[in-house]
């Protein structure tokens, strides 16, 4: 299961080494054709590790895309939030999927704040793979969901993680620097709990 999640979750990280004077929209595709090629080809992510091997990518993220993958991984974790607060039987991950939608929805409104300030358009809808994750999870039920839900909250976190440490650290803007400070220690807490919780209901 992590792997397939994993899949789908690599796309965001693909897009850090695009070129953030090109049209995001465009830029936003063509890292994600590439994503699902690499992965037709046999090079699929075995878990949390695939994403981490974009490390360059990383490193290499403008505070304007930060702030685009950002905006993205919201979007994601607000709307599986939402589905796990529906679905989740285990009431403890049905809990988490709540406090997930509502944390990362007040995030969202913090970050268009400073994104106006850098004049960076954010993302209004889910990306092609961010969908696909969305669909599988709405189309599984019972403790398989829990699992699978889980699974993508821990992997997601660990590389929000990786992302906001850096940026909290050597981004640009002072601006977007204080926005990566102020809520890396949230998402260390995310990713405690779903660790727990995977474990839990793994």
């Amino acid at each position: 299961m992590k792997s397939l999640l994993a899949v789908a979750l690599l796309a965001t990280a693909a897009c850090t080494s695009t070129d953030t004077s090109t049209d995001t929209a465009a830029a936003t595709t063509t890292a994600e054709t590439t994503t699902i090629a690499d992965v037709a080809a046999g090079q699929n992510p075995t878990g949390p590790g695939g994403r981490e091997a974009t490390g360059d990518q990383i490193l290499d993220m403008q505070d304007p895309m930060f702030l685009i993958d950002a905006g993205s991984s919201n979007l994601l974790e607000i709307q599986l939030g939402q589905l796990a607060a529906q679905k989740a039987t285990n009431p403890e991950v049905k809990q988490f999927g709540q406090m997930m939608a509502d944390h990362h929805a007040n995030a969202t409104n913090e970050l268009k704040q400073v994104a106006a300030q850098l004049n960076v358009t954010l993302p209004t809808t889910l990306t092609q793979e961010h969908q696909a994750l969305v669909e599988k999870l709405t189309g599984l039920t019972g403790p398989e969901f829990d699992v699978a839900y889980m699974d993508a909250m821990e992997t997601a976190h660990r590389l929000d993680i990786a992302k906001f440490e850096l940026k909290s650290q050597n981004a640009e803007n002072n601006r977007v620097k204080e926005f990566a400070a102020k809520h890396l220690p949230i998402l260390r807490s995310h990713f405690e709990m779903a660790t727990r919780l995977e474990d839990k209901v793994d």
